[in-house]
């Protein structure tokens, strides 16, 4: 008997409805030859710091780096009754294998390889590699299932970059939060973005608009420019000197330009798409767009490729029909298409690029809810403009002479239409505009024309501002960042992957270092202080690009692990020198005891005292500290006054009434719990028991 274990219980109940298997159990469906069951999401991770030595509970500068020899697994304390489930299944006698069915991809590999190490499972593994959740792509997988050692450098690469990140992580944290005196959370993707927000920010905030004026030359619907005059007496003067003067077409050159039409999703783009169309978060799209994939939708969605393999050449052609019978917006479309466009084998890896499934004819797309629905649009549209014709039109360039100066008037004609009219259909029928789409400009002129008392004017402008990152445009960035010099022959990551890039943005926002306001991204004030702090090695995009293409290599056994983490050590020893050497003691937050006493510091024993911004332990080698402006207490818009804090150190907790709920949008009592991690100071609620009613009427 085989158990098949996958990376959720919805994409387990999935595969056993393929095989057949229907004997629900507790945490697992039983069958005659297979026994499915799953895990929920990451069951297994590296341990804390604390579990290797109780002293690491203590920040203390003196104890980096910590970089553990034999690394201790840990279960998530939330999952344990899963995690036994499939402990006892693995090492239940009627298995003979265990079939790894977690998502098809790096972190999906690491799922599975921490559970069956943690449970010190033996038994042979088996691989199932699939790029859609439909019944048959799944029955297909089971006949060809993989041997699971085929993986096990996929499994080297993903440990590495999971202790690469802990490494990192723990000591660059701990690092600058010593040398400060206050939490600065360092993250080796994170920073690096954060940086490039921040200098964004700045460029934005030091921006010098300047004026400049453009002179036009205008009479019969012909508008010439002569361009960016930062004078305006200069331009006033060539305005005269051509008002009303004759002026001279000196040339005119047509140009025919082609574009070709756009490439199928891969995560990213299609995640860069949803938010400049819909406006939705990168982790929205990342959702949405996996809940299809579970509902057999679409393919496999954590992918990089843009391309589909030529052995899908009836199946592409069959969904693009398919797409014009069940989508409303394209029904009355003719379409031309070209599968040989979207077909690539040397541009697919792991997975292909992302495209509905032959499920959406049987498939009530009414029924789909909103979010899915427009991704699913999205999609849908970018299959059948990626096989389509070519956009082509024809640009005409004027060269205009009148009172001794050149002016410049440009036209544009559309030839062919091709793919942007099926865009077109789409954004008509979803009601959402394309911002950079050019509307055709006329210009009949022909060379020597001339062109008798010409009028003459001015217009005024200014120099724009850099634009604050979008989550489209960020996703562009990091996409980009680093990867100047990469080779061809290994990935060109940049920061983070397709996979990941949506989790670090809601990092940053969720640890308060970026703010939405509406759709741009802005760096905070704590933002700013942690990157004001950071030495350019942390900073560096160069370096996370590096280290995302070296795990390329890991992944094709070209490069080892052994190498790849002594590099991480090495890097890790840099960081502690480089920070150590110059730090800015204008930064430092001062940590005196002159401060009032609140209570006694849970971490150490010493004194929690007062200071302008938090609550804090008087040593300067203890991190314990509570923020005046803590997000919990503000968001419940409950002021955190100094005599909350006493009962919180004294007895943990603290009975607070008139907190705000703004999820319900009203006041509750509760009693509030201090949860110190001994990273984070966190708050738990408790509340009363319900007081049930007796009698009434019945």
């Amino acid at each position: 008997m085989k158990l098949v274990i996958a990376e959720k219980p919805s994409v387990g109940m999935a595969l056993a409805k393929a095989l057949g298997v229907t004997g629900k159990k507790n945490g697992y469906v039983e069958g005659d030859d297979y026994i499915v069951s799953w895990c929920v999401g990451h069951l297994v991770g590296l341990a804390n710091t604390d579990s290797y030595d109780e002293k690491y509970k203590k920040w203390n500068i003196d104890d980096l780096p910590i970089i553990p020899e034999n690394w201790i697994l840990d279960i998530s304390p939330d999952k344990t009754e899963q995690f036994n489930v499939l402990c006892s299944l693995m090492n239940d006698s009627r298995i003979t294998e265990v079939v790894n069915a977690c998502d098809a991809g790096r972190e999906g590999e690491l799922i599975f390889r921490l559970v069956y190490n943690k449970a010190g499972c033996q038994k042979p593994i088996k691989r199932l590699w699939i790029s859609s959740m439909e019944e048959k792509a799944i029955l297909a997988g089971f006949a060809d299932l993989k041997d699971g050692k085929d993986y096990d450098n996929l499994y080297n690469s993903a440990l590495c970059r999971a202790k690469a990140d802990w490494i990192v992580g723990i000591n660059a944290t701990r690092l600058f939060s010593c040398l400060y005196n206050r939490t600065l959370n360092v993250g080796r993707v994170q920073t690096p973005t954060l940086a490039m927000i921040c200098e964004r920010e700045n460029g934005i905030a030091n921006f010098q608009k300047e004026k400049y004026f453009n002179v036009h030359i205008k009479e019969y619907g012909l508008d010439a420019v002569k361009e960016k005059i930062r004078n305006y007496d200069e331009a006033e003067q060539i305005r005269r000197e051509c008002n009303g003067k004759q002026a001279q077409v000196d040339s005119v050159k047509t140009e025919q330009k082609t574009v070709n039409p756009p490439k199928l999703y891969d995560l990213t783009t299609l995640q860069r798409e949803a938010n400049r169309l819909y406006g939705f978060t990168a982790q929205q799209t990342l959702d949405y767009v996996q809940s299809l994939y579970e509902m057999k939708l679409c393919t496999y969605p954590r992918t990089d490729s843009c391309f589909l393999t030529e052995d899908m050449r009836g199946t592409a052609e069959t969904i693009a029909d398919m797409i014009l019978l069940v989508f409303p917006h394209f029904m009355n479309t003719e379409l031309k298409y070209d599968v040989g466009r979207v077909l690539n084998n040397k541009k697919v890896t792991d997975h292909t690029a992302i495209i509905p499934t032959i499920e959406i004819e049987n498939t009530d797309l009414s029924e789909i809810p909103e979010g899915e629905y427009k991704i699913l649009c999205l999609i849908a549209n970018r299959m059948l403009c990626a096989m389509a014709e070519p956009f082509i039109y024809e640009t005409v360039t004027a060269e205009i002479s009148c009172g001794g100066y050149s002016f410049t008037a440009k036209g544009r004609k559309t030839i062919k239409t091709g793919f942007k009219e099926i865009d077109a259909a789409f954004r008509n029928y979803q009601k959402c505009r394309d911002d950079d789409e050019k509307e055709d400009i006329s210009l009949s002129v022909s060379e020597g024309q001339t062109i008798n008392n010409a009028a003459a004017e001015i217009s005024e402008h200014y120099t724009q501002p850099p634009k604050h990152y979008t989550e489209d445009t960020l996703l562009s960035a990091m996409e980009r960042a680093g990867t100047d010099g990469i080779t061809e022959e290994v990935e060109r990551s940049g920061l983070g992957t397709p996979a990941t890039r949506a989790n670090i943005i809601e990092k940053l926002t969720k640890s308060g270092f970026i703010k939405r306001d509406r759709r741009n991204l802005v760096i905070t004030d704590s933002g700013i202080d942690l990157i004001s702090v950071m030495p350019d090695i942390v900073k560096s995009a160069k370096m996370t690009s590096d280290w995302e293409n070296t795990l390329s290599l890991v992944a094709q056994g070209r490069f080892t692990p052994q190498q790849f983490m002594a590099d991480i050590g090495k890097l890790t020893d840099d960081i502690i020198a480089v920070a150590k050497s110059s730090v800015d003691e204008s930064k430092v937050s001062p940590r005196t005891s002159g401060g009032e006493t609140v209570g006694i510091c849970p971490r150490c024993g010493k004194n929690v005292i007062i200071t302008q911004k938090a609550y804090s332990c008087e040593s300067r080698n203890c991190e314990f500290v509570i923020w005046k402006n803590n997000r919990f207490f503000e968001s419940s818009r409950k002021k955190l006054t100094k005599e909350i804090v006493e009962a919180l150190l004294k007895d943990g907790k603290v009975a607070v009434s008139g907190l705000y709920s703004p999820k319900s949008r009203r006041n509750y009592d509760a009693v509030v719990c201090l949860d110190d991690t001994g990273e984070y100071v966190n708050f738990k609620l408790k509340f009363a028991p319900r007081k049930v009613r007796k009698g009434g009427k019945g």
